[in-house]
């Protein structure tokens, strides 16, 4: 699955309440559950999602609070 399609599916995770504050966890579980059939099984599907998550916080797609690596621990959400 190429990253774009990744980073669609978490961009539209995030619309649904587009400023609010959603745990990291979160959206990771909800995107690799939504799209388990065409990520690696197991914990590499979680993982790629987030890898996702850091570029696009990188990229300034997405604002974080908190350490973005420790998931249960920090969020994310679209810019205003």
């Amino acid at each position: 699955m190429s990253d774009e399609v990744i980073d669609e599916a978490i961009l539209s995770a995030l619309r649904e309440i587009p400023r609010h504050w959603r745990k990291v966890a979160m959206v990771v579980s909800k995107v690799a559950t939504a799209m388990s059939d065409g990520l690696a099984p197991g914990d590499a599907e979680y993982e790629t999602v987030a890898r996702r998550m850091e570029s696009l916080v990188r990229k300034g797609r997405l604002l974080a609070q908190g350490d973005i690596k420790n998931w249960r621990l920090s969020e994310v959400r679209l810019p205003s």
